[in-house]
């Protein structure tokens, strides 16, 4: 975390003591304090009905790391 600044450890540390209901009225309270492209917010929109509608679709998320992280690898 070499990038982030000493207030802003200071303020992660402190989120990641609320509860995790606090942790995600903060998060969105954050998200969307920032600006936002409609195309992109589209899309978000379309991916979390999709979601939403089949909780059991996509993927594992370790199959997911996986796939990610062979991608990552220098070749």
């Amino acid at each position: 975390m070499s990038s982030v600044t000493k207030a802003s450890e200071k303020l992660l540390s402190e989120a990641l003591a609320l509860t995790p209901e606090e942790r995600m009225d903060l998060a969105e309270q954050l998200l969307s304090s920032l600006p936002t492209d409609s195309e992109w917010s589209a899309e978000l929109e379309r991916r979390a009905r999709r979601a939403l509608s089949d909780p059991n679709g996509g993927e594992a998320w370790e199959i997911v790391r996986e796939r990610l992280a062979a991608r990552a690898a220098p070749r």
